[in-house]
């Protein structure tokens, strides 16, 4: 294992804190920049903290085009409007601000600005990363949830118009250049927000812990992730305050950070919810999470015990792992079964094709066939 030479890489400047937000108009100035595109989702963009950082960018003197006609489940269409309102008023940098969705579109238009073949040459799955040559924009990332960690990561998942199946861009150069990472944005979000996509920074961190590619870096940051949103979620979902909003956008974070190691079964189960479905991708992880890990103790029992008793189980087994998961779905009003969000039995067969054809589960621990799918899902239903 130590004789071979491995490359670990990890990500960019992170202000964190109360109130970091209010630093983007004299960072932007610092660099020159006087003309952002700020991409959002359509929900954001009402929203009283979206309006006053556009208005505190003006007040500075700045010129700012919003952009927020994208889907939940972002594709390419979405990309390519926003690369028009790049061009069409002739922006200097992008400014994401949002959850995943917001997060993934802003990064896929930063790509698209200096890359102008189809945009899923530079499907990563398809080696299409070789192409990403180009320059990009100035960039910048706002996370306003706890959820995917978008805002660290070098990668945006978009789907096809038509087909829905998701493509992954990556690149390096597609990092953000600093992150303002303000725990008071996300002080308003809903209650089931918050706990779908809480859960869904917990299956990254999970998964990437799990995940078989050796990191042991990424091992000791997703532990800690884990235990900081074992600690928190269930405050932040039901009576939220800065300790546990800022406990769960540090989680996030570390969970995207980690899951560069890889992720698994769990999210290759949730991909096809939503592509399919339109299912949050969030709560598609959570409700997936719990059968997700019971597929995997097997083989893995150690890793199991490590896992409980980094969230003090009194059960440290991967059936503890199990048992406490639904449990705390259930402290946040996640429901237990696919059934209660909308899925069908005569979705399974459609879902198992997808989730086999998924990018995640070749980094599961262990292989997952077309039929252990089924099975999970169906266990599940």
């Amino acid at each position: 294992m130590f004789n071979t030479v491995r490359q670990f890489n990890f990500p960019t400047v992170i202000r964190f804190g109360a109130g970091a937000v209010k630093e983007l108009p004299a960072y932007l100035k610092s660099h020159n920049l006087s003309k952002p595109l700020i991409v959002t989702d359509p929900n954001v963009a009402q929203l009283p903290f979206f309006k006053a950082i556009v208005e505190d960018l003006k007040t500075n003197g700045l010129s700012v085009e919003v952009f927020s006609d994208i889907h939940k489940n972002p594709v390419k269409s979405d990309v390519y409007k926003g690369d028009e309102a790049f061009h069409s008023t002739h922006r200097d940098s992008i400014v994401g601000i949002g959850g995943g969705a917001a997060l993934d579109v802003a990064r896929a238009i930063l790509l698209r600005i200096e890359h102008r073949e189809d945009l899923f040459k530079y499907d990563d799955l398809i080696g299409g990363d070789v192409y990403v040559t180009n320059g990009v924009p100035h960039f910048v990332t706002i996370p306003t949830t706890s959820g995917t960690g978008s805002e660290v990561g070098r990668s945006a998942i978009i789907a096809d118009d038509e087909t829905h199946q998701k493509k992954i861009l990556f690149s390096p150069k597609l990092l953000a250049r600093i992150v303002f990472a303000d725990p008071m944005l996300t002080m308003e979000l809903p209650p089931f927000i918050t706990a779908a996509t809480g859960m869904d920074a917990m299956t990254h961190n999970m998964e990437a812990f799990l995940a078989k590619n050796y990191h042991p870096i990424c091992d000791g940051i997703a532990l800690e992730g884990m235990k900081l949103i074992a600690e928190s979620l269930e405050t932040a979902t039901n009576k939220p305050d800065l300790e546990s909003r800022s406990k769960m956008l540090l989680g996030s974070m570390m969970g995207a950070i980690a899951f560069q190691k890889g992720l698994g079964v769990v999210h290759s189960l949730a991909h096809p919810l939503s592509s399919l479905l339109d299912t949050h991708h969030g709560l598609a992880n959570a409700v997936n999470i719990p059968y997700g890990m019971k597929f995997n103790i097997a083989g893995f029992e150690d890793k199991f015990y490590r896992i409980a008793r980094n969230l003090d189980l009194k059960n440290e087994t991967g059936e503890g792992v199990v048992q406490y998961l639904f449990d705390f779905n259930t402290k946040i009003n996640i429901p237990h079964r696919l059934s209660d969000i909308g899925v069908k039995a005569e979705h399974i067969e459609t879902l198992a094709d997808l989730a086999f054809a998924d990018f995640a589960h070749p980094n599961n621990p262990k292989p997952v066939s077309r039929e252990d799918f089924k099975q999970l899902y169906l266990e599940a239903l």
